[in-house]
């Protein structure tokens, strides 16, 4: 008896666990139901974010869309600061001659001048010298039957002369307009040539003469000429009045 009931303990107690897990197998709730049918349990952590996926392949250009209107003008920029010089640029070739340009009018130059001398020994007193030797008149400013010079071109005149004194004392005088402006006096020397002479700048107008003459009595015409011996008188124009031309 005690070796058969011993058998049926052992067997016993090998089916039993068999049996529990088999129930507890059944018996195990289904997760979908409300509360699974017992206590749930405290919700689990996030996952972790995922490794990014691959770049997808470029598209396609799209149709070109329409010209957009113009945009208002902003306004000026400030100037900017002037940049550095620059190196010098290697030398150019040289160009071709230009045409030749037309022949332009000429400035017109005014001359006045003359240059006489005297013919007669000795000249009368207080009436103009009359030097009659032509040396250059070429504007005909100088009249030899008067013996005077007539301005045509006002402006500044230089007028100089040079006399031979013989025989006797020299004075003479170069008037403008009827008034003496420089007087010359030589006292001749017996036996001996002497020579006299005399310049001024004078500013002349339109329509002044200027003249030599003797002044004083007739013993102070010692004025002289031959074919050796020149006396003579000479003026020319400096340069004219512009402002009048």
């Amino acid at each position: 008896m005690r070796g058969l009931a011993g058998f049926l303990l052992c067997f016993l107690l090998l089916v039993t666990p068999h049996c529990t897990e088999v129930a507890a197998q059944d018996a195990q709730p289904d997760p979908k139901t409300p509360c699974a049918n017992w206590m749930g349990g405290a919700p689990g952590y996030p996952g972790h974010n995922g490794l990014p996926g691959r770049d997808g392949k470029d598209g396609k250009d799209g149709l070109k869309g329409e010209k957009g209107e113009q945009g208002v003008q902003g306004p000026k920029g400030d100037q900017g600061e002037k940049g550095i010089l620059g190196a010098e640029g290697p030398r150019g070739f040289p160009g071709h001659p230009g045409l030749k340009g037309e022949k332009g009018e000429g400035a017109y130059v005014y001359r006045s001048a003359f240059s006489v001398g005297l013919t007669e020994r000795a000249p009368h007193p207080n009436v103009p010298i009359r030097f009659s030797k032509i040396f250059y008149n070429e504007q005909n400013h100088y009249d030899a039957s008067t013996g005077k010079f007539l301005c045509s071109i006002p402006g500044m005149y230089y007028f100089a002369y040079h006399l031979t004194v013989y025989l006797t004392d020299v004075k003479v005088s170069l008037y403008k307009k009827d008034k003496a402006v420089i007087f010359t006096y030589d006292q001749f020397q017996k036996n001996n040539v002497d020579q006299a002479s005399g310049s001024v700048l004078l500013h002349l107008s339109t329509g002044d003469e200027v003249w030599l003459q003797v002044y004083g009595e007739g013993d102070n015409n010692g004025v002289y000429a031959d074919n050796i011996n020149d006396s003579t008188f000479m003026g020319f124009l400096l340069y004219p009045d512009l402002d009048l031309h």
